[in-house]
């Protein structure tokens, strides 16, 4: 278990950093949400979807990427 905030994953968190603002799917190991990156603290990330926050803790994320955009 890790401490109040301490880092699970620095390079995790480091990458969500550049991620901020932007749209992304993360894969958890319950499912799928694409949304906008809000935040991200060290122990979980807040996606908009459907204007609507949702936080995610950082020990359920498996992958992440940015939304690919349509043409």
């Amino acid at each position: 278990m890790a401490q109040m905030g301490s880092i699970s994953n620095p390079y995790l968190y480091e990458t969500f950093k550049m991620m901020i603002g932007q749209a992304v799917v993360v894969q958890t190991e319950k499912n799928i949400q694409q949304g906008i990156l809000l935040s991200i603290l060290p122990d979980h990330l807040i996606l908009e979807i459907s204007r609507t926050p949702y936080f995610i803790p950082m020990e359920e994320i498996v992958w992440v990427t940015l939304e690919a955009t349509r043409k």
